[in-house]
């Protein structure tokens, strides 16, 4: 077993942590998949399809409620990983904690942009996509490789779980200057979450993309 911050599991007599087999998806199988659907919505926004059925608000707010899960859970517990894991893994987490930063303040702009600014929308789109296919790039290709090779797929499924969690109770909405770091943001994000939930209720918004049309 790697050094995966995981809370250790209950004690039963006899057998061992890494005998236990857990059920369900990998961390960053999760995470990868998020990256895919986060260029497909930036795409959906950016060339729209005479078929398309969604409409572009609901993608928007789609786009942005699924970044602001997909940034929280890494935040909570990708980078904690990385840094316990790799040798390198404070220069790495720190690098990505800054571009996360950046890219809260793009989507921030983005959502305060109406479509009917043209060109300032358009543009928002772009740095918003930009900034994704980086994030995507980086981790995709530098740091989840190396954390498979470093990490026990009990360790992964696990870390796995907790992300389907950390999404599920995370803001809906980008908020730059909430922290960034555990343990204060695994406190502030649920808190922040539902405030942005009640909101959502309230303005029906869209903010899961199997809600979409289409």
């Amino acid at each position: 077993m790697s050094a995966a911050p995981l809370p250790p599991l209950p004690p039963v007599p006899g057998i061992e942590d890494d005998e236990v087999v857990f059920g369900g998806p990998s961390m960053l199988d999760l995470l990868d998949e998020d990256h895919q659907q986060l260029a497909q919505l930036c795409d959906r926004l950016a060339t729209p399809d005479e078929q398309e059925k969604a409409r572009p608000q609901d993608i928007e707010d789609v786009l942005v409620a699924t970044l602001a899960r997909h940034l929280s859970a890494e935040e909570q517990y990708l980078y904690p990983t990385v840094k316990a894991v790799l040798p390198d893994g404070d220069p790495i987490a720190s690098q990505e904690v800054a571009a996360d930063a950046e890219l809260l303040l793009a989507l921030q702009r983005l959502h305060a942009t109406p479509a009917a600014a043209g060109t300032a929308y358009h543009d928002a789109l772009e740095a918003v996509a930009t900034h994704v296919r980086s994030h995507a790039d980086r981790t995709g290709k530098g740091v989840f490789p190396r954390l498979r090779e470093q990490c026990s797929d009990t360790e992964l499924v696990r870390l796995g779980n907790r992300v389907l969690i950390a999404r599920g109770a995370a803001p809906t909405r980008p908020h730059p200057n909430t922290p960034a770091k555990p343990p204060l943001n695994k406190l502030v994000d649920p808190a922040v979450a539902v405030v942005d939930k009640v909101r959502d209720v309230l303005t029906r918004r869209t903010t899961w993309p199997e809600d979409l049309a289409g």
